[in-house]
């Protein structure tokens, strides 16, 4: 899966260990930000029936890729489709100006390869869940060989070791189908799915500080769009990452955005991902939470982002200073009727 700042890569076993403890016979559950999909797709291989949201594309995407399609049904389709994908010859255009010449986040020769892959995809009229598995596999694939720290607001001002590598597609990892029912995924606004989803259980992983997900990931909206928007800066981001914001991204924001999801749930039960460096504090949450029942908190202690530990760097690429902080605490508040084994 792609690099991904806030992933809950080393936080699946505490979050899958969470649901379980809430929901000990299986269940419905609902991902509200999916973001790189991580933790749909584990509950899925869990056995937990799961519906995704993003208001991202590429979210929606890998959420379609990994939690939507099912391996039995998909992965032979997308085996034809990636050695397809693998004999177009490299063809550079809009992509390969905008990200590997006048931004390099990727090689021009990786860049018209990318291309050219893309533009296959457009051209073949999959059916959509082939169609974002194929993409994830282009984006993947991509990950693979860019040049930058793991977010997509700079690049590297040498190449990365790994960027001189040839792009090689793989197969995703897609997850069997799940007995109790079709997993799904949807692009729709957080609020929206709160309030059509009558499930077990939702899992809230909110955006948490001023970060936006599009502006650190607008190579990857870019290249599932496929529109070839007018970009800006240095970073040459989308020109719509100054108008797509989240109340989310905002101190003032943030507290009655999240109030108002909150408050729209259904399900009996919450689980809700945060951070000690986000705009809301742990005792903040707590009383939020606490009017819909028993709040359990479980702290994780983690290293922050290898952004912060590569520390500050001006745009000659020379370090300029270091962050204050290596570390953070993950929190996970488990908001039930009742208290509940949340052992790993």
């Amino acid at each position: 899966m792609i690099k991904y700042i806030g992933s809950k890569r080393a936080l699946l076993d505490p979050i899958t260990a969470a649901v379980r403890g809430v929901l000990t016979d299986g269940g419905h559950v609902c991902d509200l930000f999916s973001g790189s999909a991580r933790v749909g797709h584990a509950l899925k291989g869990s056995g937990f029936r799961v519906w995704s949201n993003d208001h991202n594309a590429y979210a929606h995407a890998l959420a379609t890729a990994y939690v939507a399609a099912d391996r039995d049904r998909w992965q032979a389709e997308t085996e034809k489709v990636l050695a397809d994908l693998a004999a177009v010859a490299p063809s550079p255009g809009w992509f390969t100006q905008a990200f590997c010449e006048d931004a390099r986040y990727f090689t021009p020769e990786n860049g018209a390869r990318i291309e050219a892959m893309r533009n296959r995809i457009e051209a073949m009229g999959l059916a959509p869940e082939l169609k974002a598995v194929a993409l994830v596999a282009l984006m993947e694939a991509a990950d693979r060989v860019d040049s930058t720290a793991g977010l997509q607001m700079a690049y590297m001002k040498s190449w990365a070791p790994r960027a001189l590598k040839p792009l090689e597609l793989r197969m995703p990892a897609l997850q069997p189908a799940v007995a109790s029912g079709p997993c799904r995924a949807t692009q729709a606004d957080a609020l929206e799915t709160a309030a059509a989803f009558d499930g077990d259980l939702v899992y809230l992983d909110p955006p948490y500080n001023q970060h936006s997900y599009l502006g650190n990931y607008h190579v990857w909206e870019s290249l599932t769009l496929w529109d070839r928007p007018e970009t800006y800066g240095v970073a040459n981001k989308r020109i719509d990452v100054k108008t797509r914001k989240s109340a989310f991204n905002s101190r003032p924001g943030i507290g009655p955005a999240l109030q108002a999801v909150i408050e729209a749930i259904r399900a009996p039960n919450l689980i809700v991902s945060f951070n000690d460096e986000g705009y809301l504090s742990r005792d903040q949450l707590v009383e939020m939470l606490s009017a819909r029942g028993h709040v359990q908190v479980v702290e994780i202690p983690r290293p922050r982002y290898v952004g912060a530990r590569i520390g500050i760097h001006n745009r000659k690429g020379e370090k300029v200073g270091a962050v204050g902080r290596l570390r953070n605490v993950e929190y996970l508040f488990v908001v039930t009727d009742r208290a509940v084994s949340l052992a790993a």
